[in-house]
């Protein structure tokens, strides 16, 4: 069984960011020579997730597909956007102190924990079948990659680990 693994990274805005991955996986799938196995897509950051869904070609002025501004408005009414200080119990002041203090962030970075809770709800990675060198992703099957994470704009690191034969 051979394995293999590559990372790239991505640029978030500071509104929830989709970016459609699917053929940077097939690449790194088609690289790492396995025929028959799995490829796992994977966050590290815990503000994100990894998705699989149908390619919405109708798009919102910000550019968000609509199937994708659809799961937002839904999300919205189940976790709300964190838009001050003491709306959810964390950030405690504990961990306000850490971030400024050690990290040298900024407090209202903090106010993120929407999405949080949105990456846990969703999960931050994905594994899809490999048959005969294709990822098995049905007919309409786009990889996505999303940054909940909304109250700044960084890069991202998606990662692709490749395992089989």
């Amino acid at each position: 069984m051979a394995t293999h693994h590559e990372f790239f990274e991505l640029q978030s805005d500071l509104l929830p960011t989709f970016h459609d991955v699917t053929d940077r996986v097939k690449d790194i799938v088609s690289r790492s020579g396995i025929k028959d196995g799995l490829a796992v897509v994977y966050s590290q950051h815990t503000t994100c997730s990894v998705m699989i869904q149908e390619e919405s070609h109708d798009q919102t002025y910000h550019g968000t597909k609509y199937l994708l501004q659809d799961l937002l408005d839904v999300l919205e009414v189940l976790i709300p956007r964190c838009q001050k200080e003491g709306q959810y119990l964390h950030p405690g002041p504990e961990h306000i102190r850490y971030a400024v203090e050690d990290l040298g962030e900024l407090p209202s970075w903090s106010l993120n924990t929407d999405a949080h809770l949105r990456s846990c709800l969703l999960g931050r990675s994905e594994s899809i079948p490999i048959i005969e060198g294709e990822l098995e992703l049905g007919e309409f099957g786009r990889v996505y990659f999303v940054d909940f994470d909304a109250v700044r704009a960084r890069k991202r690191t998606v990662r692709v680990q490749v395992v089989g034969d």
